[in-house]
């Protein structure tokens, strides 16, 4: 298990690192006009194929990690405790929404055919991704949380 979690914290920083990517380059698309480039879908298919391996990794953390098999066995009890609650439902939540919002994004920037509005798209769904991921990392300075930096 150490292992497991030890792989779904360093791919966090790999989905940071592509998911600021990807919103650069959006955010650069919209304010120069500039055509979408093989870069830029490059960008977005990088976030989110970190994302789905970090889906894969986090999806047999939750079903072996003794904290989540707590929290499922009194789920009342677990609401009032942060750390179960945060990992139980919050981090799982926000995880989901994120993935979709990347895959929902990615999907129809396909559809589009013009640049400014796949830069647009871009920017809106990756950003929104990019701002959950930020929320949903047990950061080491969320005290209560308990996590370190890898």
């Amino acid at each position: 298990m150490n292992t497991l979690l030890l792989l779904h914290s360093l791919v966090r920083w790999l989905i940071l690192l592509t998911g600021i990517w990807a919103f650069i380059r959006a955010w650069q698309g919209v304010s120069s006009k500039s055509p979408y480039s093989s870069a830029d879908t490059k960008a977005g298919l990088f976030f989110m194929i970190f994302l789905d391996i970090q889906f894969l990794l986090g999806l047999i953390l939750f079903f072996i990690s003794p904290l989540v098999k707590t929290a499922l066995g009194d789920m009342g009890a677990a609401m009032k405790v942060t750390p179960l609650r945060f990992f139980t439902i919050e981090h799982t939540t926000m995880a989901i929404l994120a993935i979709a919002l990347v895959h929902i994004g990615r999907a129809r920037i396909k559809k589009t055919t013009e640049d400014a509005k796949k830069h647009k798209l871009a920017l809106i769904f990756f950003g929104l991704a990019l701002l959950l991921i930020l929320l949903l990392i047990p950061w080491p300075f969320r005290e209560v949380l308990g996590r370190k930096w890898f």
